[in-house]
């Protein structure tokens, strides 16, 4: 093995970058004579040595947490740079010292008490509303009058404006220009977020909002570089790839060898502050057809040349940074990779992807868990439940599907009706129907008849439900076609019974595409899709 892969192999179970612990120097002497000591906490004829581990430790902590609040405060009120930037170093090299409950109580102490003054903007508001509004038609005024009014709406507005800043946009703002400063903040966003999925708090929601709102201008496409990742890269940045590869992990060294090679292509979205690092990276296939499985791109099959590709199959999607969640730098980076392989290799002409459909199974579980509690609730077999008038009830199986089901699962699994059998069968601990070859040609239809609904019709908020789906579709793609036992592996199984979905990219389309569903939530989809969503509607409609 040669030394690059010897250096990937070891190193890709360390999480990359860990954030260096380093040792906080301003301010120390000033707040260890403020913070009580020890000594002076002892009762007499004890001695600090005699107090107990314990209690050292915490009045340590909570020194350490004073020092870390001190350097935040400096680093937002401090002006002069040669302080400022020791502020700052002491201040994010604190931060990482800090344990987990330290640092949510730094971060909230942050969103409130330094957020913007309510009181001042109020006070403005009611200055602003005292103004008198120019008369307009009736305007007896002179023309220096009127401008005199107008100066003091455009200096009360300019103040408002101002005074709608919080505190902690001077620290943001600070830490952007400061080396390893963006790093830095995408790791606090990593901590926000973390603290809002145990709590609600609003004042965190506000200092998330407003960290986000930052980052992504900070990230703005013409920040970012566009680099292709081949084997010549340094082992560093190549062993981030297979630390961070989300949808289909990199088994070994061969492997990342080839998803790097002759027909496969890996481009990553890099920014001068956080070098060697792809914040969001994207593999592709260069391939003669769509794929319809997972196995087509990544076995160890010879590849094609890449003169008789005709598609770039986009397979994998990752993003690197926690922090830069909500962020859509992948939507940017697929536009520039189909740009750059149009302009490469004209002779392709398709450009789709493979891609899971993450929330599918869960969403049809509920649904069939519901639809079997109703009928239980209602002490009668889907065959009476059918002529039910609740207003949730709905046929989700026809007939002849329902009919197929019940004979074939037989000995396999038991149910009074097909919905109670598919969803015994779906959720059983080794997958067993996905060995059985009669039952797969009678999971198939409704299976997939029932994916097409997930992904075009089923929706929250006006848009797609499947998290995968309303990235790609707010992108500009189009639903192409559904792709049986594409992903055999369990966590395919898992999310989707093995089904994945091929999205496609018609560049000429694509504006107009993401506009429609950005504004109306229309997705686009084949002739085939949409009848198979026509089906489940007049299925669950059917009143017999």
């Amino acid at each position: 093995m040669n030394k690059k892969g010897l250096a990937i192999l070891m190193r890709t179970r360390m999480r990359p970058n860990d954030p260096p612990k380093l040792s906080l120097s301003l301010l120390t002497n000033e707040l260890n004579q403020r913070l009580p000591n020890s000594q002076g906490n002892q009762s007499s004829g004890r001695t600090v040595e005699q107090a107990s581990a314990e209690g050292n430790k915490k009045l340590n902590t909570e020194r350490e947490f004073e020092l870390v609040r001190e350097s935040m405060h400096l680093a937002i009120s401090m002006n002069k740079t040669e302080v400022l930037d020791d502020a700052l170093d002491d201040f994010s090299a604190g931060y990482f010292s800090l344990e987990s409950e330290n640092r949510q109580r730094l971060l909230l102490l942050l969103a409130k008490e330094y957020d913007l003054n309510r009181t001042q903007v109020r006070e403005l508001l009611k200055q602003y509303l005292g103004l008198e509004m120019p008369s307009g038609e009736n305007a007896q005024s002179s023309g220096l009058e009127e401008e005199a009014l107008l100066s003091a709406f455009y200096r009360i507005e300019r103040n408002l404006r101002q005074s709608l800043k919080p505190m902690y946009e001077v620290l943001f703002e600070r830490l952007n220009t400061h080396p390893g400063g963006l790093r830095f903040l995408s790791i606090l966003r990593e901590d926000i977020l973390s603290i809002l999925a145990e709590q609600n708090i609003a004042s965190m929601r506000a200092l998330d909002s407003y960290l986000k709102e930052k980052l992504s201008t900070w990230l703005s496409p013409a920040a970012l570089e566009l680099h292709q990742i081949t084997w010549d890269d340094p082992a560093s940045l190549l062993e981030k790839i297979v630390a961070y590869e989300a949808v289909h992990p990199i088994s070994n060294l061969i492997d990342l060898k080839r998803r790097l090679g002759v027909g496969r292509r890996c481009f990553g979205y890099l920014h001068p502050a956080i070098p060697g690092e792809p914040l969001v990276f994207i593999e592709v296939a260069l391939l003669k057809n769509v794929a319809q499985t997972v196995q087509e791109v990544l076995w160890d099959n010879p590849p094609i040349p890449e003169c008789n590709a005709t598609c770039a199959l986009f397979y994998s999607i990752s993003s690197t940074q926690p922090g830069l969640s909500g962020i859509n730098l992948g939507k940017f980076l697929i536009k520039r990779v189909i740009t750059l392989v149009k302009r490469d290799m004209p002779h392709i002409s398709t450009f789709a992807t493979l891609s899971p459909i993450p929330g599918f199974m869960q969403w049809l579980l509920a649904k069939f868990a519901s639809q079997l509690k109703l009928a239980e609730a209602a002490d009668m077999s889907q065959s009476s439940a059918e002529g039910s008038d609740s207003t949730f009830w709905e046929n989700i199986l026809e007939t002849e599907e329902e009919k197929a089901l019940l004979d074939s699962s037989v000995g396999i699994a038991a149910g009074k009706n097909g919905m109670e059998v598919m969803l015994n069968l779906l959720t059983s601990l080794h997958y067993e129907w996905t060995n059985s070859t009669n039952l797969l040609p009678v999971l198939k239809p409704p299976l997939m008849r029932l994916c097409a609904r997930y992904l075009l019709q089923e929706k929250k908020r006006g848009k797609a439900l499947d998290s995968v789906a309303n990235f790609h579709l707010q992108n500009g793609a189009m639903v192409e076609r559904l792709n049986w036992m594409a992903d055999r592996s369990e966590k395919g199984l898992r999310q989707s019974g093995g089904i994945m979905v091929n999205y496609v990219y018609r560049p000429e389309n694509i504006e107009e595409y993401a506009h429609s569903y950005f504004s109306k939530g229309q997705i686009h989809a084949s002739a085939e899709l949409h009848q198979d969503v026509k089906l489940s509607k007049e299925l669950a409609g059917r009143a017999d």
